[in-house]
Parts: structure tokens; sequence; C-alpha cells
């Protein structure tokens, strides 16, 4: 099997699922208790927190989820609530994950602002429009650091700079979940209030995430309970999740150049695959701008139909977001750069991680140039 969808999830290491067993079987105790072993459970989150924030430049507060989306939720619903009934305004782009959209959707319901920014047709964001929306009443910001769909760059560091220069008391929200560990950042320096991050994006476990901040923003609770996490997330902590989400930021630290392994491989596979069908395009920024991990490309074929081809050859990819797969619509992303609806009809994404190999690569290649001119040749005219 070649496994091209890890922007979906990825295979967690082998040593996150030991850590896991050994935490489920000896280490199973409650981190809210107070004897020696919870202690060494409160520790593990400690540890957790410790290396979430080293890899983020240094922050001062994180909070533990249960995956992502939660971690977007809090940020964003977490600080229309946190307003106690007052009217605000909203802004994030037209390309960012649904935890992102539906939650602008529920505040567009509660009857605040809401901005979507316009994107290139690279999947870039204009800043200019984003930050021609920023007024007094601008709360908050939310811009992913990189496209799941297209591999697009956000250049967070200019919006951040520019947001706080028009208006100070903005928050900036950044969805990491794609770029944490893949691209560095600091979120003090740039001047970055909220990220999200996943731990099944990098070889974690599913069911657990976080919210890193800098300072104190205003959130109120999405769940109330215990008032575990400094009262931001009641409710016991997922103490095997965690000890996985640490050993997924430990091995990740380790390896050697995977961005940059990521990145030739990437840029191999976009040109062979351009050479062998000349008829397909890259959607997105061009494979040598974009995500190191990220290739999007539409093919003279319906993307599920070559999907499944694919798949029969043993190479697993995407039409697009895993969390939207099962809708029978178009990519809401690639509808917002602007592509014809051929184009639409025919993307497939690719996305890599540290361990695939550039054997994968050729033999992925071979084997979408041939489903391709199979399968054009039963597409009706």
């Amino acid at each position: 099997m070649i496994y091209l969808d890890n922007s979906a999830t990825t295979r967690p290491f082998d040593r996150v699922v030991q850590k896991m067993a050994q935490s489920m079987g000896e280490g199973f105790f409650n981190p809210s208790s107070l004897y020696a072993q919870a202690l060494l459970a409160s520790d593990e989150i400690k540890r957790a927190k410790g290396l979430i924030s080293a890899a983020l430049g240094g922050v001062d507060r994180v909070a533990l989820t249960g995956g992502g989306t939660e971690a977007d939720n809090l940020a964003i619903l977490g600080l229309a609530d946190g307003l106690r009934g007052r009217k605000a305004g909203f802004i994030t782009t037209s390309v960012e994950h649904p935890a992102v959209l539906e939650c602008f959707r529920r505040l567009q319901e509660q009857g605040h602002e809401t901005y979507l920014a316009p994107v290139d047709a690279s999947g870039v964001v204009r800043v200019d429009e984003l930050v021609d929306h920023v007024g007094e009443n601008t709360a908050l910001v939310s811009v992913m650091q990189i496209n799941n769909e297209v591999g697009a760059i956000q250049p967070i560091a200019q919006i951040a700079a520019r947001v706080k220069e028009k208006n100070p008391k903005t928050l900036v929200h950044v969805d990491g979940v794609q770029g944490f560990l893949r691209q560095d950042i600091s979120l003090r320096a740039l001047g970055v209030d909220l990220y999200s991050l996943s731990a099944h994006k990098i070889h974690g476990p599913k069911g657990v995430g976080a919210l890193a901040m800098v300072g104190k923003p205003p959130l109120a609770a999405r769940m109330l309970g215990g008032g575990q996490e400094e009262g931001l997330r009641s409710g016991t902590e997922n103490m095997p999740g965690i000890v996985g989400l640490a050993e997924a930021i430990a091995c990740f630290n380790q390896l050697n150049e995977a961005a940059e392994k990521m990145f030739a491989l990437k840029l191999r596979l976009a040109e062979g695959l351009l050479r062998a069908l000349p008829e397909s395009r890259i959607n997105g920024p061009a494979p040598e701008l974009g995500a190191p991990h990220i290739l999007n490309v539409s093919f003279p074929v319906r993307g599920e139909v070559l999907l499944h081809a694919l798949e029969g050859e043993g190479i697993l990819v995407s039409t697009g977001s895993a969390c939207s797969s099962h809708k029978r619509q178009a990519s809401p992303v690639l509808t917002a750069m602007g592509l014809d609806p051929r184009r639409l009809e025919g993307a497939i994404r690719f996305s890599l991680c540290p361990f695939n190999t550039q054997e994968e690569i050729d033999r992925t290649i071979e084997a979408t140039a041939r489903c391709v001119q199979m399968l054009k040749r039963f597409k009706r005219r």
C-alpha cells in the first residue's frame, strides 16, 4: 500500500502506540487525584504542554482539547461567548476548514457581523480586502496556516501585523492543523494570539489536540464541569491521547529534514504527473511555492473514479477535505479559487509524509498515468 492521504490523517509513530499502551495499562490514573501515581500523570500533561509551547516559540497557555475542531470552536465561539452578549465583527477566509466556517455560520446566526475574505487563483487570501474589513468592532481574525486541500501557505506574518496596526485589540487566530511542525512559526513574534493543532495530523492519535494562547484571551468555556484546563475544558483528561500527542511531537522533532524530504518528493510527483499527463493541471500555488506535503492536481477524468482506480492499484489518495468527502458537492475551496467545473470534477489531492519514498512516488506517477489513460477511453464525450 502507498498511503498519500496524510492530510486526512497519519499513521502513528510506533513509539506513540507503545507509549499510549503503557499509559492505558500502567499509567491509567486520574491526574486530578493527589497520590504519587496521579502526580506522574499530571507531569505527562505538563510535558505535552511544554513541547507544544516550545514548538510555537513560547506561549502563555495551552488548553488540551479533543482535537483540532474543538480547538477551533473554543477559539472562535469561546471568544464570542466571552463577549457576554456584545455583538462584534469576525473575519476569516473563504477557504477555511469546516471547523472554522461552521463556527462563522453560528456567529452569523447569533447576530455577529462576519466576513469571508476572498482568495486568489492559488488559494492565498487577498490581504488588502481582509484588512479593509477590520474595524473598531472586530473581535477576531481567523486564518489557516496551510490550506488542507491545495497547500497554499497563508501570509500569517503580514496579516497579523496589518490587523494589529489597524486595531491592536483584534485577536488573531491561526488554524495550524496542517502547519504545526511542518512550518516554523513563533506566535509571539508574529502577533498571533490563538493557535489550533491536532495530534493525528503529526503521526499522533485521533481525539486529542490543543489551543495555544499568547496572553489570556477572554474565552468562555465550551465544556463545563470539573474545571480542568484552567476552566477552559472540563472533563477528565484523555491521558493516553495526551501522552500520544507529546510523543508524536518528540518523534517528529527527531526526524532529520522532514519538510525538505517531503518537498523534494512533492516536486518529483508534480513534475512526473505533468510530464506523463500534459492535460493535467496543478490546483493552488506552484509546487515550489506551496506547503511541503500537499499537491492538488486536476485530471481529464472524474476525480472520484480515479481515486477508486488508484485504490485498486494499492494507492490511497483523496478528492479533498476528509471532513466533507461524503458530501457530494464540489469542493468549496476549489470553487472559491474560481476553478471551472471540469477542473473541479477531476481534482485529486496527494498528501505526503516523511516516510514516503522516491520509489512510491515513481510508482504513483506510473499508476496514475495508466489509470487516467484507461479511464479516458470510457469517458462520455
